[in-house]
């Protein structure tokens, strides 16, 4: 009996992390250009992800990346279409310049594949409202990542801001994102191609930092569309990135609250915090896991509580392939079309030199 027992126990360990292992992601890239697309490859390497397509046009970078990732031939299409007709994936993750995510949005909606695009959602408001309507019609998701979505800090801030109301009525936000510069720190070519390109885009540190900060102020605000948006952008490298702002700052007015983002490619060093401020209290997310909590008694690191998913594939495998709830707002379509019209609004205002009203 015991003999039978203790080899029941092995053959329970060798199978059970089989049995309760997720169903992993059948994925198609659209595009290799952001930077950020080494994190999904660099998965796809180590078995947590399948890609079984990527659309790519640049024969050059799908060569370096097939030789760096280990891809073979079989995977590379020169267009999205193509690649979606030889494959059916579970969901398209984009990895392009923002003036070519309503392309693949519209290429992907009518077959119900769900999309995810790497922030910002699109270029424009007028994007954004076409994606919107593409979206309801058929009834299919379009999800934005940030980074900072799984920041544990800032999740802690929100709960502790909506939920828990700790700070009382909240007076401001204050959000500090940015680098030396996308050149100084070494980004490729490609992402560089149209990261600094006005048009492609549609600006600089307004764009590639100023969404962090909406997203951010958004989900505090609870989806609420400021009242009015003021930038000044700024060239202090000129000779660097000449086409675009390295450095903005943006006023976002509601009633009662401001949200201010300083957001920049001219820092001596790489930060992302948040500061809250409340008539009870003030948070302070110092990086990505670490929240100080300070009232008129005390000042002190607060306790930060694990989240479910760690990144945006694990939230997103559990989502359509285990048919978790879909109830992570920061990634919503909902949420990030107020995000592009903060980013449009904060564009006119640099361009026309005043306030502009929502």
């Amino acid at each position: 009996m015991r003999k039978s027992a203790g080899i029941l126990l092995i053959y329970l360990a060798c199978v059970q992390p089989f049995c309760f292992a997720q169903e992993k992601l059948r994925i198609v890239l659209a595009g290799l250009t952001h930077d950020h697309v080494n994190g999904i490859l660099g998965k796809n390497q180590h078995g947590d992800a399948v890609i079984i397509g990527i659309a790519e046009a640049d024969q050059q970078l799908c060569d370096r990346m097939k030789t760096k990732y280990q891809l073979p031939d079989s995977v590379f299409y020169r267009d999205l279409a193509t690649a979606l007709k030889k494959n059916r994936p579970d969901l398209v993750m984009v990895y392009n310049a923002p003036t070519e995510h309503l392309k693949v949005i519209e290429t992907c909606m009518p077959l119900h594949i769900p999309v995810m695009v790497e922030k910002p959602l699109c270029f424009s408001y007028t994007e954004a409202v076409r994606i919107e309507m593409l979206s309801k019609k058929f009834n299919t998701r379009v999800y934005t990542n940030y980074v900072s979505n799984w920041y544990t800090s800032n999740l802690e801030i929100y709960k502790r801001v909506n939920e828990k109301k700790e700070v009382g009525t909240i007076h401001k936000m204050i959000m500090h994102g940015g680098h030396r510069g996308p050149v100084e720190i070494g980004c490729s070519k490609d992402f560089l191609g149209w990261l600094t390109d006005p048009v492609k885009n549609g600006g600089g540190a307004l764009t590639d930092f100023g969404c962090y900060g909406a997203s951010i102020m958004t989900e505090l605000m609870q989806g609420k569309m400021p009242v009015s948006v003021i930038a000044i952008t700024r060239h202090l490298k000129p000779g660097v990135c000449p086409k675009v702002d390295d450095d903005a700052t943006i006023l976002l007015e509601y009633p009662g609250a401001t949200g201010i983002i300083e957001a920049s490619w001219s820092w001596p060093y790489t930060i992302m915090d948040v500061e809250v401020y409340g008539n009870e209290a003030y948070l302070h997310a110092t990086d990505a896991t670490t929240l100080q909590s300070k009232n008129e008694k005390e000042t002190r690191t607060a306790e930060v509580s694990p989240i479910p998913y760690k990144d945006e594939l694990e939230y997103l495998t559990a989502v359509i392939k285990n048919g978790a709830p879909d109830n992570n707002k920061l990634l919503s379509l909902e949420r990030n079309v107020v995000v592009v019209r903060i980013l449009d609004a904060a564009r006119r205002s640099v361009k026309e030199g005043r306030k502009i009203s929502l």
